[in-house]
């Protein structure tokens, strides 16, 4: 038992209805400590967050008639120790404003002790100062003892709140799908629930996809939740095994419907947390337009250096020098360190193309890249491999000028499919290092925008599940997305390849914070996709029968959308890995150090669930 709290310390106002010689008892953790002498001594009580503090004073002269074992007890409780403390408000000496890292103090006021309980003593076997390391099998220690991890954690659950009150103003419900699933190939591998049913097995939902079309099929108009989704997929630092995305659906809407509301919920967010204003409408550009701008799907528009197709520029000698392959296509960018102009760029572009990250590059089967440095006491700028007639174009098409780094990369003269091009790979990892090497600055502020016009099937990827069909292509997102327009869906049957889906992502700052599409909502038009353009057999295409019945049923136009909240708030508040927002992530290898999960199954769990290992 311990007493209940008069005052919270995590308030900044938690005193301002208090007289000074008031007795009040505080929660909280005992902080650094000053022993001025054995009857004078000095504590900081941090608050239950540990985001504020007010001094104790402890005068064993003070307590003479008192309990006067409170002195000796907080000289012996160890700093961490969680407590509860007796005492008397009292003027303290005006004192300048001060912090003791990111925690606030009570600077005009402080506790005279009376009584200390100590709740949990701190183990002297933990060693816990500002300098300790705390592994990820320590997690609530490094949550304990990181400021940014907590508050991370806090802004979460803000961020959430105001998104819950904002989507509920705009008529959408909030409606839970269940967890417990069947298989279905959707498109990235599944993490599979054995069940006491000899050969019966459930599967953790990759997203609430089928379910949130079947609500829109069952009369609900705007749907809503924030959902767990599992993916048993190779892990980095914006990916885990298991992660929250804000799921959005709507009936009776397209495209426009969607990304108008999605806008609103982003600008209506970063008003409340953050000084950036965002565009007043979100700028638009196809995935042809982001790919061969920026060779990226998902562009930080940002950081500049857009790319452009030069061949048709060039001398056939120089292409044959950059690359071994036949009419392949040539594409330039321009590196301008305009923060630093006293750069040595050929130094920097040389050690960088040295080192273990440009290695790739210049390893790359389609041809390493051709670095050019403009220099003005050189004969045409130091482009003379590139001919007079070449070098003059190539100097007013990209505005180029002294000390710009050019940079020519070849690449297969074929459709694009995938997230991104080596340029475009090269021109990213180009500026990070500039960037952390101090050549340039970090861009600022938020530049969102859409992607949209993503080709509807894409050749299929060796390291992707895909829909298991038996057609060399694979729905690009999901197979439930809807061909663009009229002239879309009569391409299909003539050559799929070329069919545009209506998929829209939304992209800040080179970060992909969600997708969605319009969906197909005809049950023949599904059953041509998947049967048809797919392939799948009749027993996968079996698999959908819940689906299709739905579609067949009237089932209204919908579009939605899944916003990856983890990725979200990494993003707002400046995180590179969404590990730094998620309270317990799983490591690199999808491990959870803390608990020691995955753990391995007995053989009784064995038996139960009708499982053997595979010898």
């Amino acid at each position: 038992q311990f007493p209940e709290e008069t005052h919270d310390l995590t308030s900044a106002t938690a005193f301002s209805e208090s007289k000074r010689g008031d007795i009040v008892i505080l929660h909280g953790y005992l902080g650094s400590s000053a022993s001025l002498s054995k009857n004078l001594y000095f504590a900081q009580l941090l608050g239950k967050d540990r985001s504020r503090s007010i001094q104790v004073v402890s005068s064993k002269t003070s307590l003479v008639g008192k309990d006067a074992s409170a002195h000796e007890s907080i000289r012996k409780l160890p700093m961490h120790t969680p407590v509860a403390v007796r005492g008397l408000l009292r003027e303290r000496k005006q004192q300048p404003d001060q912090a003791s890292g990111d925690v606030e103090r009570f600077t005009h006021i402080e506790i005279e002790l009376l009584g200390v309980q100590a709740l949990n003593e701190f183990p002297s076997d933990i060693i816990a100062t500002p300098d300790t390391v705390f592994g990820p099998e320590q997690r609530h220690l490094q949550l304990r003892a990181n400021t940014e991890l907590r508050r991370a954690l806090v802004i979460r659950s803000e961020v959430g709140t105001l998104l819950r009150d904002r989507l509920r103003d705009l008529g959408f419900a909030e409606i839970e799908t269940p967890l417990l699933f069947k298989s279905t190939p959707e498109g990235a591998r599944e993490f599979i629930v054995p069940t006491r049913r000899k050969g019966l097995a459930y599967a953790l939902p990759q997203s609430p996809q089928q379910f949130k079309q079947i609500l829109m099929g069952s009369g609900i108009s705007r749907y809503y939740q924030f959902a767990r989704c599992f993916r048993d997929e190779d892990l980095r630092a914006d990916r885990q095994p298991e992660f929250t995305q804000l799921d959005l659906e709507m009936s009776f809407t397209g495209s426009d419907g969607v990304m108008n509301v999605v806008e609103n919920l982003i600008r209506f967010i970063w008003s409340k947390c953050l000084e950036d204003k965002l565009p007043d409408a979100f700028p638009r550009m196809t995935y042809e337009e982001a790919m061969s701008q920026y060779g990226s799907d998902k562009p930080d528009t940002r950081i500049g250096m857009q790319i452009s197709r030069i061949q048709h520029l060039l001398p056939a000698d120089l292409i044959s020098k950059l690359t071994s392959l036949q009419a392949p296509i040539v594409e330039a960018l321009v590196f301008r360190p305009e923060a630093n102009p006293d750069m040595n760029v050929r130094s920097f572009v040389t050690d960088f193309l040295a080192s273990p990250e440009g290695t790739p590059f210049v390893d790359n089967l389609e041809g390493a890249p051709g670095i050019f440095v403009l220099d003005a006491t050189k004969p045409l700028q130091g482009l003379q491999a590139l001919g007079f007639e070449a070098a003059e174009r190539i100097e007013d098409e990209l505005h180029i000028q002294d000390g710009d780094l050019l940079v020519l990369q070849a690449r297969q003269n074929r459709p694009f499919s995938g997230g991104s091009t080596p340029l475009g790979n090269l021109r990213l990892a180009m500026h990070a290092a500039a960037v952390r090497e101090g050549h340039i600055g970090l861009p600022s502020g938020f530049a969102p925008l859409w992607v949209t016009d993503f080709p509807l099937f894409s050749p299929i990827s060796p390291t992707e599940p895909g829909q298991g069909g038996n057609a060399d292509l694979a729905a690009t997102h999901h197979p439930f997305t809807s061909p663009k327009t009229s002239e879309d869906i009569d391409m299909l049957m003539v050559d799929p390849t070329k069919v545009i889906g209506d998929h829209y992502d939304l992209v800040i700052n080179g970060v992909e914070l969600g997708g969605g599409s319009r969906r197909i909502h005809n049950a023949e038009m599904q059953t041509l996709v998947m049967r048809d353009i797919l392939m799948m057999s009749p027993e996968r295409l079996a698999e959908f029968s819940h689906l299709l019945e739905v579609l067949r049923a009237g089932c209204p136009p919908h579009a939605g959308i899944a916003l990856g909240f983890d990725r979200l708030i990494a993003l707002m508040i400046g995180k590179t890995s969404v590990r730094d927002v998620i309270a317990f992530p799983k490591t690199g290898k999808g491990e959870d150090a803390l608990v020691n999960s995955p753990a391995p199954l007995s053989q009784e769990a064995l038996q139960t669930y009708h499982l053997q290992y595979r010898q």
